[in-house]
């Protein structure tokens, strides 16, 4: 069963704000009960970030995650965030994801199948290179003629380092296979989506990858196929001239016994049999660089975690404006060229435009079309503090906090009452205070003679005779203080003890024992005698 935080009408109405994309509901839920925000419907486990990621809802995505959502919540297939996203080819909401530091390297439940096979499956280019933001640095060397990502740097002209750490890394993230020894090229291959292909190429993928046997539909390709007979299998003709530009074997047998082109035969891929014959004379194009590999990217991903993505108005900084946007002001600029952008247009830039082949990855400049090869800070964008994250348990309506001036001044509140406000916890104690209700009117009932009982318009009468035994100023049930009276001590005299001493002083009685006694010495009876 899922967890469930608070009131799960209220988490319900969450989740369909987050799959519908109601960006005010949810924040008035929010602001209500921010627990809400960890909610999971019962049975699926499906969170309300998985519905948004799921939908491309990336406003309410960053809402959630403003709220202390974990980025690498699992659904109840293990599905994260990131590979639902991935999944739909909602790159804007990948690219939320990877600044709040999603992880890219886990796998579900079922197939292990991580964020980069659901990218390459569906043929999202542009998710795939949000993925490897933080393995490809800024710098033109890192894409040299050499293509095996897996063998280290030997020789003078070696790398450093720190390089060579990721490329092998990078290496490991696109050759990691899922179940039945799949790669993101495997399926991509398969699927027929060329830009994938490219892409996962030039960042390492193995081309002689090959599958192992496993209960699934692709075995009917066959055990020890490589992406090429998964390429066979799809019929794409760029694909297969793609893998065979990068070095793949057409001459491979599979399990089966098959090679590439008897694969396309036996899935009627006839098309492909003079490219993918034993002797076949089609020239092989050389293959360049793809236009979704961004140097530029991994800088500015760490200057916008660093900095924010700097929504600052030009209006209240008085600062430059962004040539590009004219809204923000300028906190990055291009090495080279030395323009000045905000981080929210660099981002965009680098996420949704194509690359240049020279230098390898950079993105042209905007306004000069010079390459850009990577960004860096200006002082105009300053670091995020790190604020302490709201405690999840609110305060009522009506109660405030006395809280010292000298660790929170006046310039951090929002509202000077200072009501309804949930602050981070401190070693200083504070003083919590309910303010208690107002008081109320409420509206006496009045004598009707027409509505009376014969008991009621006989104790009118009475009281009509006896108006010292009105209940007009004050009830003479309650007791009466002289003002002679020494006040009682409540501290150390009980509750019970100080009101019957109070209630024996009383000079007077109750009106109704009064009544009663009135009537007994009369000798009168509540009903009225018949003549």
């Amino acid at each position: 069963m899922g967890i469930s935080f608070g009131c799960s009408a209220s988490g319900e109405r969450l989740v369909s704000a987050a799959r519908d994309g109601d960006l005010e509901e949810a924040q008035a839920l929010l602001q209500c009960n921010p627990r809400l925000a960890k909610y999971s419907t019962f049975g699926a486990r499906n969170s309300p970030l998985h519905f948004a990621a799921m939908q491309g809802h990336n406003e309410i995505v960053t809402l959630l995650l403003e709220h202390g959502v974990d980025v690498d919540t699992r659904k109840y297939c293990g599905q994260t965030a990131l590979m639902q996203s991935c999944r739909h080819g909602h790159w804007e909401v990948v690219q939320t994801l990877i600044l709040y530091n999603a992880n890219v390297n886990k796998g579900d439940y079922l197939n292990g199948l991580t964020a980069l096979h659901f990218a390459a499956l569906n043929g999202h280019a542009r998710c795939l290179r949000l993925l490897v933001a933080d393995y490809v640095p800024s710098a033109p060397s890192f894409w040299g003629p050499r293509r095996n990502l897996s063998v280290p740097d030997q020789g003078p002209d070696c790398v450093s380092e720190e390089t060579t750490s990721l490329r092998s890394s990078l290496y490991k993230l696109i050759n990691k296979t899922a179940d039945g020894g799949v790669t993101g090229l495997h399926m991509a291959s398969l699927k027929g989506h060329a830009e994938c292909v490219h892409l996962l190429l030039d960042l390492g993928a193995d081309v002689s990858a090959l599958t192992f046997q496993y209960d699934t539909t692709v075995d009917m390709i066959g055990a020890g196929s490589s992406p090429l007979h998964y390429a066979a299998c799809g019929g794409s003709i760029q694909c297969c001239q793609m893998l065979l530009a990068r070095g793949a074997n057409h001459l491979a047998i599979n399990c089966n016994g098959w090679i590439p082109q008897q694969v396309a035969q036996v899935w009627g891929r006839h098309w492909l049999d003079g490219l993918l014959a034993p002797r076949s004379q089609c020239p092989v194009q050389p293959l360049g660089l793809s236009p979704f590999l961004t140097s530029p990217l991994m800088s500015i991903i760490q200057i916008a975690r660093e900095c924010g993505l700097g929504d600052m108005s030009i209006l209240a900084s008085g600062m430059d404006s962004c040539a590009v946007c004219l809204e923000k002001i300028c906190t990055v600029a291009a090495e080279g060229c030395g323009h000045e952008l905000c981080t929210r247009c660099a981002l965009y830039l680098c996420s949704n435009g194509t690359s240049m082949s020279d230098p390898a990855g950079a993105v042209p400049c905007p306004l000069c079309r010079q390459g850009i090869v990577s960004f860096r800070k200006l002082p105009s964008a300053s670091p995020i503090k790190d604020l302490t994250r709201s405690s999840a348990l609110g305060l009522c309506t009506t109660c405030t906090v006395d809280e010292p001036e000298a660790l929170f001044p006046s310039e951090f509140s929002c509202r000077a009452d200072k009501r309804s406000r949930v602050l981070p916890l401190s070693p200083v104690g504070r003083s919590v205070t309910c303010t208690g209700f107002s008081t109320m009117n409420l509206p006496c009932g009045k004598y009707d003679p027409a509505l009376a009982t014969p008991d009621q318009a006989e104790a009118q009468e009475t009281r009509d005779h006896h108006p010292e035994w009105s209940l007009e100023g004050g009830s003479h049930e309650e007791a009466q203080i002289p003002a002679s009276a020494p006040a009682p001590d409540r501290a150390t005299t009980p509750r019970s003890l100080s009101e019957s001493a109070l209630r024996s002083k009383s000079p007077k009685r109750g009106w109704l024992q009064d009544f009663v006694a009135w009537k007994q010495k009369h000798n009168c009876s509540s009903k009225p005698t018949s003549s």
